[in-house]
């Protein structure tokens, strides 16, 4: 699945972002979700859920799909 992102702010995290496309049930669980799974930002390996992503970005999560981070 590719997605647009839209965010209203200049950066959204990288947990935020998990949890707004329901990738992740909670906040949470972010930290578990990153330390099991491997994330895809900018096609390089990210597992901090801190992380801030911006206009422009690319994260893919491997089985659930790839999102496009673009600011309003």
């Amino acid at each position: 699945m590719k997605k647009e992102v839209l965010i209203t702010t200049p950066y959204v995290t990288l947990g935020q972002l998990l949890k707004m496309e329901n990738v992740i049930a909670s906040g949470g669980q972010a930290k578990w979700f990153l330390r099991e799974k491997t994330v895809y930002l900018n096609d390089e390996p990210e597992n901090r859920r801190g992380k801030k992503l911006y206009d422009g970005d690319v994260v893919r999560v491997p089985e659930v799909g790839l999102f496009f981070i673009k600011a309003q």
